[in-house]
């Protein structure tokens, strides 16, 4: 599917600016905790755009509803995951740390998914 070759690629470059963001802009206003929080919220997001463009690349290989489960799980982990970690830094609202594991069960659920689409294959 276009839509998840677009959306990691989206996400890639939207990574290497927060990156660039965190490291440049924010590393003097920052903790060295909240930083690092930054910066975690950056990888995964860098991580789960590169396994986007593998679900891409799988749509190629089989179709499979649960290639596009696990896409649809990326996209959602990354905006839940990644933005709740970008906003708690930036807001500095602590309770959104209580939302980031939801993302990461979904991020979870990607990988498996994307597994059992090739297991099955």
């Amino acid at each position: 599917m276009k839509i998840f070759l677009a959306l990691g690629a989206i996400f890639a470059a939207l990574g290497v600016v927060f990156g660039a963001f965190g490291a440049h802009a924010l590393r003097s206003t920052l903790s060295p905790d909240d930083l690092a929080t930054f910066e975690t919220g950056v990888r995964y997001q860098m991580y789960h755009a590169l396994g986007l463009i593998a679900v891409a690349w799988a749509t190629t290989q089989w179709e499979s509803t649960t290639v596009t489960l696990a896409g649809w799980a990326f996209v959602v982990g990354i905006l839940i995951f990644a933005g709740s970690l970008y906003l708690l830094v930036l807001s500095g609202q602590r309770w959104l740390g209580a939302i980031t594991p939801i993302g990461g069960v979904a991020l979870i659920a990607g990988w498996i998914l994307l597994a059992w689409s090739a297991w099955r294959a």
